[in-house]
C-alpha cells in the first residue's frame, strides 16, 4: 500500500512539474506574441530550428527587457536581424598565421 501511495505522489508531482513548465511556456509565447511582429517571429523560429540554444538565448534576452520595461514598440525583422548578429558569435572572421 505504500508503495502505491508513494507512486501515486510521484505522479501528482510530476504532473504538476509538467503542468507548470506548460504554463511558463504559454507565458514566454504570450510575450513574444506581444512584442515581436510576424516577421520577426518567423525569422526567430527559422533559428530557433536550426541552432535552439541560440534561439532560446535571443528568447531569453527579450523577455527580459520586456519585463523590464525597456522595449517600447514591437520588434520588427530588420531589428531582429540586429539582435540575432549582435548575440551570435563572430564565425566567420579568424586569423591565419604562417611561419
Amino acid at each position: 500500500m505504500e508503495e502505491l501511495r508513494e507512486r501515486q505522489q510521484g505522479d501528482a508531482e510530476e504532473e504538476a512539474a509538467q503542468r507548470q513548465q506548460q504554463e511558463a511556456e504559454a507565458q514566454k509565447q504570450a510575450i513574444l506574441r506581444q512584442y515581436l511582429t510576424d516577421g520577426a517571429r518567423k525569422r526567430l523560429n527559422t533559428v530557433k530550428m536550426s541552432r535552439p540554444e541560440h534561439g532560446e538565448q535571443v528568447e531569453q534576452q527579450i523577455i527580459a527587457l520586456a519585463q523590464s520595461g525597456r522595449l517600447g514598440d514591437q520588434i520588427d525583422e530588420g531589428q531582429m536581424k540586429e539582435i540575432l548578429s549582435e548575440m551570435s558569435p563572430d564565425s566567420k572572421s579568424f586569423d591565419i598565421r604562417r611561419r
